[in-house]
């Protein structure tokens, strides 16, 4: 289930957010100090062309989706999860499986978009391959230079009409 990030969310966002397995897979790597942290909810919090979601399973947070420079019919999108806490339960791939499903219907089916952007490194394999298995489309590589670091960066893109339809339910 996805449902919109409200203040009481916002410490929660930044410990999954600095989990150890989510920032070494981000294009910045850095622990987020709680000043910084306070100062981006407060300006994504009001921005109306952004979107932050609470993934939640079973009953509890697994994760965060952000949604940003939504436009006219497109979006980009980012997602973690709460690495540890799934590991923990062994939930990891269905969860993982479940955010991207319900993500992407909630870009295309309610915030109406027609084609989601995003951006994975190149050495996230897994995420890559999952991204296939969702259809998304990749770009060409692009370097950058972040937290010391030299990355590539490959741009997704997915369209509405190539998008995997969800199931019906019987």
């Amino acid at each position: 289930m996805l449902r919109q990030a409200t203040d009481e969310d916002v410490d929660t966002i930044r410990a999954l957010r600095n989990q150890q397995a989510n920032r070494d897979v981000s294009i910045t790597t850095h622990e987020i100090s709680a000043e910084e942290h306070a100062g981006w909810w407060a300006k994504t919090s009001v921005d109306p062309s952004r979107r932050v979601l609470i993934y939640e399973r079973d009953g509890r947070t697994a994760g965060v989706v952000n949604f940003f420079d939504l436009e006219q019919g497109t979006g980009a999108w980012g997602f973690f999860l709460d690495a540890d806490g799934l590991a923990e339960t062994g939930e990891t791939l269905p969860a993982w499986i479940e955010v991207m499903k319900e993500a992407t219907g909630y870009a295309f089916d309610t915030l109406g978009l027609d084609e989601l952007t995003g951006e994975v490194l190149e050495h996230n394999t897994v995420v890559r391959q999952m991204n296939r298995r969702f259809r998304f489309t990749e770009g060409e590589p692009e370097l950058r230079y972040a937290d010391g670091r030299e990355l590539t960066v490959i741009p997704i893109k997915l369209s509405k009409a190539d998008r995997r339809k969800p199931k019906e339910t019987r």
